[in-house]
């Protein structure tokens, strides 16, 4: 109604320019069978003629293409507050060759019923937009068991439209889905395009927020803030990735998985609080690190509790894996005297290059000897001297990040207490990246036995902190959550929440039966693929066949030489024939490449490892000898 109001205050002068114009000229006796209406005599927007173009702006506000292209394009640049151009076209615009048809096809009695619906159906959409903006958290596919739900509410919002009856909430039918309405300025989901039909705004809605992604940031204060990350998920087509990125998560994961792997082989009866479940989580720190490193930031501070330390010193901060295993076996001796703490517990300090970015960066796990959140102020505390010894005010050159478990994080103070210090001037780290790692249980406690709130990480709501729920089992989506968290902090410098909703495969440790306490959670566990074998095959389109292998035995060879191979290095190496384990890891790829028939390990240089294999090439063919240089991964 405010654009009709303006529209009609705008021409009101010209119709009474017009009026003046007729009065003084004469007009010429017309045959009384010619004669028109006694509207042809009004003033342009008096009487039937402002009837007829109010009725023209509503018929165009429900659908462009209803109306004269005439009537399209004035109401277009009216709408746009364009220059109205010369008055002397208006009366073309409404001459009697073009106005009856136009009003016959409108019905003008309906008029002020029709506009009344008009409004409310445009109202009742932008009302659907923002209800899976704020609530559309609650119907995404977070769970990888398919079994609980993450937010422990199986209630379904009433205004999310889950099924084509819920229409009704909105005074909306079914008829209503193909016509076309226009999208408010609070939402990216036509791209390009101002206006769609009610049934892809639906299908756009369910996409951005009722996926593997979950989203909870409309509570933020900050329009910008809530505009920038609308922009971020819901604009059609941004969350794809190239293939090079496809390959560079899937050698992660391989090297994730491996090491879990392997140490449950070689030290099967030792305790090692394994990643097993959310191997994700490498590729994601890395993704984070990846991404900042490439907007300037230069050293990163990282605090973990002891589930999956041992795979991130490995395989993000870069430890050798010779002081790894040299904790495990009493026969290999620590190249230095250490702690005297559980390996689970140490952290490490390692500059290195990033090979994503070719820029030099400094990271640094801090050791936590208390296992869960006390290291949280530590950590904050050590990126705050960082940022004042190197004058980074602003935070762009050094950053920290905490890794949290899913109990600990809603159950400890100090998380709380933590979050309250993030915006205070004197220890401001201008943003953290919070990563949870959210096995659904803690120890042996049920999470609906656990805490009041819907989620895990609902304390990260008293900073405004943006949180973003996202199903592990889905790489690709993590990787985007981690990319977008990271330019969030960059941006605006405020704390950000990544929740990884996965599964823990074994108990509280290696040790533990979880049987006991959760049967119908690991027996469904116990049949889960695991996430390596589960997107392999999906990617095998962008990959090559030989390329997932080679990553598979370049992890192995390196794992082995330094368990097997290092103690009779003085004298002459033996060989190593390795059927069963490389048989299995690239069982894992099938799909992807064919099974290896035969693999001999020869362990001639430390550096190096020549792999002999034979490949079935076609069940025609005989079977041919590669000999394939592999060189051991940094």
């Amino acid at each position: 109604m405010s654009h009709l109001r303006a529209f009609t205050a705008r021409l009101k002068p010209y119709g009474i320019s017009l009026l003046a114009m007729k009065a003084t000229t004469p007009r010429p006796t017309l045959p009384r069978c010619c004669l028109h209406s006694s509207g042809s005599k009004e003033p342009f927007l008096s009487g039937t003629n402002s009837s007829y173009v109010e009725e023209m702006y509503y018929a165009w506000l429900e659908n462009p293409k209803s109306v004269h292209k005439s009537w399209d394009v004035f109401f277009r640049n009216t709408d746009a507050e364009a220059a109205l151009g010369d008055v002397r076209h208006m009366p073309s615009l409404v001459d009697g060759d073009n106005k009856a048809p136009l009003i016959r096809s409108q019905g003008l009695a309906m008029a002020p019923a029709k506009a009344e619906k008009i409004v409310a159906d445009h109202l009742a959409v932008q009302s659907l937009i923002r209800a899976y903006q704020i609530r559309g958290h609650h119907v995404a596919q977070l769970d990888p068991l398919g079994i609980l739900d993450a937010d422990l509410d199986s209630f379904v919002p009433s205004d999310l439209i889950t099924t084509i009856d819920k229409l009704g909430f909105y005074d909306l039918h079914e008829a209503d889905l193909d016509k076309v309405f226009r999208l408010p300025t609070t939402t990216y989901i036509g791209g390009k395009d101002s206006s769609l039909s009610l049934r892809e705004i639906i299908r756009r809605l369910e996409n951005s927020y009722c996926q593997h992604i979950g989203l909870e940031f409309m509570f933020i204060n900050d329009v910008e803030q809530c505009q920038w990350i609308r922009q971020k998920f819901e604009t059609p087509g941004i969350m794809k990735i190239t293939n090079e990125e496809k390959r560079n998560l899937l050698a992660r994961l391989v090297r994730s998985t491996r090491f879990e792997d392997f140490l449950a082989r070689k030290w099967s009866s030792e305790k090692r609080f394994g990643l097993e479940g959310c191997e994700v989580m490498i590729p994601a720190l890395k993704a984070i690190i990846d991404k900042s490193s490439d907007m300037g930031l230069e050293y990163v501070i990282l605090g973990m509790p002891h589930r999956g330390r041992l795979n991130v010193l490995a395989n993000v901060i870069r430890k050798d894996l010779e002081q790894i295993f040299c904790q495990f076996d009493p026969k290999l001796e620590a190249s230095d005297e250490g702690s005297g703490d559980v390996k689970y517990h140490l952290g490490m300090y390692h500059e290195r290059i990033n090979r994503t970015t070719n820029k030099k960066i400094t990271l640094s796990l801090v050791a936590n000897p208390s296992h869960l959140e006390a290291v949280d102020p530590v950590v904050q505390g050590k990126t705050k001297a960082e940022q004042f010894y190197r004058g980074d005010n602003e935070g762009k050159k050094v950053m920290s990040i905490l890794v949290h478990g899913d109990a600990a994080f809603a159950g400890q103070g100090v998380v709380y207490e933590t979050f309250h210090l993030s915006d205070l001037p004197s220890y401001t780290t201008n943003g953290t990246i919070h990563v949870v790692v959210n096995n659904q249980i803690g120890f042996t406690t049920d999470p609906r036995m656990a805490r009041s709130s819907p989620y895990p990480t609902d304390v990260a709501r008293v900073v405004n902190a943006p949180i973003f729920h996202v199903n592990a089992d889905d790489p690709e989506a993590v990787m985007y959550v981690c990319s977008v968290a990271s330019e969030w902090r960059n941006t605006f410098n405020k704390d950000v929440v990544v929740d990884l909703v996965c599964y823990r495969r074994s108990g509280h440790n290696e040790m533990d039966e979880p049987m006991f306490t959760q049967p119908l959670m690991y027996k469904q566990i116990h049949k889960q693929v695991p996430v390596l074998k589960n997107n392999a095959g999906s990617t095998h389109t962008s990959i090559s066949q030989r390329q997932p292998l080679d990553m598979t035995l370049s992890m192995c060879t390196q794992l082995l030489w330094l368990t097997n191979a290092r103690p009779v290095l003085s004298g002459t190496c033996p060989v190593k024939p390795l059927y069963g384990l490389v048989h299995r890891a690239a069982a894992q790829f099938q799909g992807l490449c064919h099974l290896y028939e035969e693999q001999q390990f020869f362990f001639s240089d430390p550096q190096r490892v020549i792999c002999h294999v034979k490949l079935p090439v076609t069940s025609m063919r005989k079977c041919e000898t590669d000999n394939t240089e592999f060189n051991t991964p940094a």
